[in-house]
């Protein structure tokens, strides 16, 4: 091995511990990777006020699958746009390719309104956490009966999915009600852990290991100030399209192949959750959830024709505007001044896949199938060699 080499390993070693030693989980700024636009304080969708998160995570057994028994790589996450409040967000959505499931979306599309949270789990399980989350809205009186009708309940959650079967016991159907409702019981503000986590735990994106991304972007004040944060459940993609900072990592960093027999190339989706607390209308919403699409395509998607490419977005701001008998004033962001916006989009969507790669770790799953993860310093060493590597 060179002499080069030899020491840039060694001195990434070195910061790599530093790095957990002092500062938790490494993410992709961590690693030098350049990124246009200034983040929140957590880099994360609950930079957005209000918005919380929380996963529930099965990893059990190892070997040859047998279905019904494992092994198991699956989870549950929850995005809860005002928490616990019951106060319906405008929102708006997008399916870029429509290989997959965002339940719950003609309502949005009819309303203007995201009643509930989202979650995200994998194919196979999108009904029982649909039918899951309806019971934990009823149960915790997440909804807002009219006067005289105050035992009428009803909801169209928002459940959106990708395809773990390769590394998980899809078939097996080991997601329950009771991990949909730990998700939901223990979201929270603050940093929001990444990788191999909730829904993303069985996920494979470029053919490295993949998952659960985040990542935020604060406007200048000239712009509004407003704050931006994304969420990823990252699952798509092949391994020589994989662009990271304009970089051809994928071509780079070749080998590390996923070891059993891969599906065709046009395999693999993508669910991206957009908050903001910028006063938009559901129209302006939609036109926020399609800009998810060009922060795709940053990192390399082609949007294949077997991947479910599916965005939301909502909004904070104007609180109450579901009131069932009063008029409302409500806010509204001029579209001349949504440009700001759409770039802060843009840029939460790519550093969200990129922290998601960064996050994951190594997984072996059904039948000693295993994906690697990104390893960092071979990224390291990419950027530099294309002269894109930040050093401070």
């Amino acid at each position: 091995m060179p002499l080069v080499r030899l020491m840039f390993i060694a001195a990434f070693t070195a910061f790599a511990a530093t790095a957990n030693a002092e500062d938790g989980p490494i993410r992709a700024r961590d690693l030098g990777v350049p990124f246009s636009g200034t983040p929140g304080p957590m880099n994360a969708i609950t930079d957005v006020a209000g918005v919380e998160v929380g996963h529930a995570t099965i990893i059990k057994g190892e070997g040859k699958l047998k279905v019904g028994k494992g092994p198991i790589r699956t989870g549950v996450t929850a995005v809860l746009p005002r928490g616990r409040a019951y106060d319906p967000v405008f929102a708006g959505w997008h399916s870029l390719n429509g290989n997959g499931e965002m339940t719950g979306t003609t309502w949005i599309e009819e309303s203007g309104f995201l009643e509930g949270p989202v979650l995200i789990t994998n194919t196979h399980s999108v009904g029982v956490v649909r039918d899951a989350v309806i019971q934990w809205q009823h149960k915790n009186n997440y909804f807002d009966p009219l006067p005289n009708e105050p035992d009428v309940f009803w909801a169209l959650p928002v459940v959106a999915e990708t395809y773990d079967g390769d590394l998980n016991d899809i078939n097996g159907f080991h997601v329950t009600k009771e991990h949909a409702f730990q998700a939901l019981d223990t979201a929270k503000g603050g940093p929001v852990t990444e990788g191999n986590v909730g829904g993303g735990t069985g996920m494979i994106t470029h053919g490295f290991k993949g998952g659960i991304g985040t990542a935020s972007r604060i406007l200048p004040e000239g712009d509004g100030g407003y704050n931006v944060g994304v969420l990823v459940q990252s699952n798509y993609g092949v391994r020589d399209t994989l662009m990271i900072a304009g970089v051809p990592v994928g071509a780079e960093i070749a080998d590390l192949a996923m070891e059993y027999p891969q599906h065709a190339d046009e395999t693999g989706s993508i669910i991206i959750v957009v908050a903001t607390d910028a006063p938009l209308m559901p129209h302006q919403l939609k036109r926020i959830a399609q800009r998810a699409t060009m922060g795709l395509a940053r990192l390399g998607s082609y949007a294949s024709n077997g991947s479910g490419d599916i965005f939301i977005a909502f909004s904070t701001a104007n609180s109450g505007a579901a009131d069932r008998e009063e008029v409302r004033t409500l806010e509204m962001l001029p579209n001349d001044q949504m440009g700001a916006l759409f770039r802060a989009t843009v840029e939460a969507t790519e550093e969200a896949i990129v922290n998601a790669l960064v996050a994951a770790q190594d997984m072996e799953g059904v039948n000693g199938n295993k994906v690697y993860a990104l390893p960092h310093d071979r990224l390291r060493e990419t950027l530099a060699k294309y002269g894109r590597l930040v050093v401070e």
